[in-house]
């Protein structure tokens, strides 16, 4: 993610972009379920948005961050302008569609999100995309995996580079959050 947050505080021109990790993390431990994060994440964001409070606070996570970001933003203590999921993981263990906390979004909604996500295709995303009440936006990831990487043969066929990808992606970021910041 610091790689992600440079990118878009560049390209943002943002005030801040402020990442942390989870306390598993350092401890090397497995993550325990969304559910038990919320409360760090939450306080973590209340905290910045104390420091910032005439700014508008976008909630961005990788992955399980993602679904954590989607689950604080709906909190009604936390007044977040919209989300950004980079590779949302939309299917659980036992195959399960985990959009729940998608559907209780009421902020406007960014995926980014690789065509090669096991953990969300973009057939079922869509899908939960309909259903949800806030609108959101989809930025695909051409062979792009959970992680947003694209493997090397791919990227030798498709004629870019990792960066490339990237930076098309954080481009998108940054018209939907300059669309979400006018839009205030």
């Amino acid at each position: 993610m610091i790689r992600w947050k440079n990118l878009l505080a560049d390209s943002l021109n943002a005030v801040e972009v402020v990442t942390f990790d989870y306390p598993y993390i350092s401890k090397r431990k497995p993550p325990p379920k969304a559910v038990k994060l919320v409360e760090f994440h939450s306080d973590f964001v209340k905290t910045v948005a104390a420091k910032y409070p005439k700014h508008p606070l976008i909630l961005a996570g990788k992955s399980m961050g993602s679904r954590v970001s989607c689950m604080v933003a709906a909190e009604n203590s936390i007044r977040a302008s919209a989300v950004v999921c980079f590779g949302y993981p939309l299917k659980g263990p036992k195959g399960t569609i985990r959009d729940e906390p998608l559907l209780q979004l009421t902020v406007p909604t960014m995926f980014v999100q690789g065509t090669k996500d096991g953990l969300c295709s973009l057939e079922s995303l869509e899908a939960v995309r309909k259903k949800m009440k806030a609108s959101s936006k989809l930025h695909v990831v051409e062979n792009g995996d959970h992680s947003i990487n694209i493997g090397k043969k791919n990227l030798e066929l498709a004629g870019i580079t990792q960066e490339e990808a990237e930076q098309s992606a954080v481009e998108s970021v940054a018209m939907f959050v300059s669309q979400i910041i006018g839009a205030k």
